[in-house]
């Protein structure tokens, strides 16, 4: 097994009157070409929006964009013809393809917390694309839920890559063993809430481990936790 680790207080910071981002690998005005990506995985954000704040008409192409909604809630406007709001424990995705342009602004009284994962895309041009999904935290007690799958379905979101996206939410004591896609896979593990052992390596809060080389990964709920993985294609 060979992996690197992600530390919370090791991440990059973009700050403004009303974003907080902490970036994972290189992003916007952040660069280290040691933290450039995992794979396929180009952008791990975790992002925090202020009230009656957010991010403007702007486009996006040939890039798979997901957001995570861990509080708050945020609308979405985009060229598709789509207008909505989601809220904590929505996942939404967008497979930019050929070109869309889109808004997001917190709607909310409260902050809103989500995370922004970024994955090149399988194909090129493809007619954009957008899909979201609740994944209510209740519903996932001790399961490890599919939350983008490269296979169609209802109970998930869509992504044009041969990826896998799983949400984690598991009392003390529980043990998850994950098994890797066999061909060029890696998986990316950002704990979002308390404390974990994947396979021995101990995360805390917000912290991150990339692992490839294996046909599994091993995880240890030190704590009631809730936790990501993103299984990417891997060329290290």
């Amino acid at each position: 097994m060979k992996y690197k680790t992600y530390k919370s207080s090791e991440r990059g910071l973009k700050e403004t009157n009303w974003l907080k981002s902490n970036l994972t690998f290189s992003f916007s005005s952040y660069y280290d070409p040691t933290r450039s990506s995992f794979g396929l995985l180009k952008a791990f954000n975790d992002d925090y929006v202020a009230p009656e704040n957010g991010f403007g008409l702007h486009a996006h192409a040939n890039m798979e964009i997901i957001s995570i909604m861990l509080a708050g809630s945020m609308n979405h406007i985009d060229s598709l013809g789509y207008k909505e709001v989601v809220h904590k424990d929505w996942v939404q995705i967008m497979s930019a393809g050929g070109g869309l342009r889109h808004e997001e602004h917190n709607v909310g009284d409260e902050e809103v917390n989500f995370l922004q994962i970024w994955i090149e895309p399988k194909l090129q041009n493809i007619t954009p694309r957008y899909q979201r999904r609740y994944f209510p935290q209740e519903q996932r007690l001790n399961k490890l839920a599919t939350i983008v799958s490269n296979e169609e379905g209802q109970g998930h979101c869509w992504i044009n890559q041969n990826a896998k996206l799983s949400l984690g939410y598991f009392e003390r004591g529980q043990e998850v063993k994950y098994k890797l896609s066999p061909v060029n896979k890696g998986v990316f593990v950002f704990n979002i809430t308390g404390s974990l052992l994947v396979n021995e390596e101990p995360l805390e809060h917000r912290d991150g481990i990339g692992v490839w080389g294996t046909d599994h990964v091993h995880v240890n709920c030190l704590t009631d936790s809730q936790f990501v993985l993103v299984e990417v294609p891997i060329n290290h």
